[in-house]
């Protein structure tokens, strides 16, 4: 009776959602951005900040301020006191990793996030959801992120300790799992990095046998920020912007790219294998587009269908362009957006203007 009791009781705990704090739970629309890396906050009430709000969030967004880097900390849930300077996240308090995948498409194309930082798997132990199959729910989950953004770097921690002895035993199993897959996907090429959350708290950092306290989250904002700065790019520079940006294909995980360095006014960029050198970085001063000391250009009159082009730097709205929340960048003369013709995916495919959808070949990540 005890130990079913305390499951309900811990299972409460997990699904309550923090109701203090200075910013509250808000729609895509409240989203605040500083234009800087997109970095998603992903999983259960423990990224949410449950016990203490904004989690480990407030101490890593502070961590990043004060180290120089500009950071865009993305997602549908809004939430965190206002030590915090960026409230938005992806964590929903109770699910599990299932119900996570279940979303998971809709939040990549909302918000196109350059990196990712899951923690994920908690409630599978605490509602003894299936626990053998809980890695290859994880797998999968990681297969769907990185199909539906390449090039971003993704972080999977191991799951934080658990009071109860038998849940820690279940979570350590789990957790024993999460190298071998995260070292599987890095050998297929894939941007996973693996964050040992478990050992840097003890049962003695968790305010109810689950969720940290204010030092056991802040202790995962430092592991979080470790990290981060040992992935080159996952945060972009240190200081205010970079002075040029790879442009990243959702749909291919390839370069917007001047081929052959060509800088003939009219030549028509294409995608290409990311090798981030000058033909593939982009200075975004203001409005326009540059690369090689060319501006990225929209023909006079364009309509749906038209070249993108590489042409002198006249300044002119048909060079002007919008990034774009979700992940879009249109013109300004025209309202197009740079679309990867035919949603192809290879080498070569060239880049042209085309009614704005939000698919997956009109979206950029933006990669220092």
């Amino acid at each position: 009776m005890f130990k079913n009791a305390r499951w309900l009781v811990a299972a409460a705990i997990t699904l309550a959602v923090t109701a203090t704090g200075v910013a509250t739970q808000g729609d895509a629309a409240r989203a605040e951005s500083n234009g800087g890396v997109r970095v998603m906050p992903l999983g259960d009430s423990i990224t949410e900040g449950t016990q203490v709000p904004g989690g480990y969030r407030t101490g890593l967004w502070q961590r990043l301020a004060s180290g120089g880097y500009r950071v865009d900390l993305v997602g549908s849930q809004f939430n965190g006191p206002s030590s915090l300077g960026d409230h938005d996240h992806e964590g929903h308090p109770g699910w599990r990793i299932d119900q996570i995948d279940a979303n998971i498409t809709g939040w990549l194309q909302t918000t196109s996030p350059r990196t990712v930082l899951l923690h994920i798997g908690t409630n599978d132990v605490l509602q003894n959801y299936n626990l053998s199959g809980a890695p290859g729910r994880l797998s999968s989950l990681l297969d769907r992120i990185t199909a539906l953004a390449p090039a971003a770097d993704v972080f999977v921690a191991t799951i934080i300790p658990l009071s109860n002895s038998s849940q820690e035993n279940a979570a350590r199993t789990f957790n024993a799992a999460i190298p071998g897959i995260v070292q599987a996907k890095a050998n297929a090429g894939k941007h996973v990095h693996l964050v040992d959350m478990h050992s840097a708290l003890t049962t003695g950092d968790l305010i109810d046998g689950i969720h940290p306290t204010a030092t056991g989250y802040d202790k995962m904002a430092a592991t979080w920020y470790t990290a981060l700065r040992a992935v080159p790019g996952s945060i972009g520079s240190v200081g205010t912007e970079p002075s040029a940006y790879a442009l990243v294909s959702s749909a291919s995980g390839r370069c917007l790219d001047m081929p052959g360095s060509n800088t003939t006014n009219g030549v028509q960029p294409i995608i290409w294998d990311c090798t981030f050198r000058p033909n593939q970085r982009w200075a975004v001063s203001g409005q326009t587009i540059q690369s090689l000391g060319k501006c990225l250009d929209s023909p006079t009159g364009a309509a749906a269908g038209a070249k993108a082009q590489i042409w002198d730097c006249t300044g002119a709205a048909n060079q002007r362009w919008n990034f774009n929340t979700n992940g879009t960048i249109s013109n300004a003369a025209s309202g197009l957006c740079l679309d990867v013709s035919g949603n192809a995916t290879a080498n070569g495919t060239p880049v042209l203007l085309w009614t704005c959808n939000a698919a997956a070949n009109q979206r950029w990540t933006r990669v220092a």
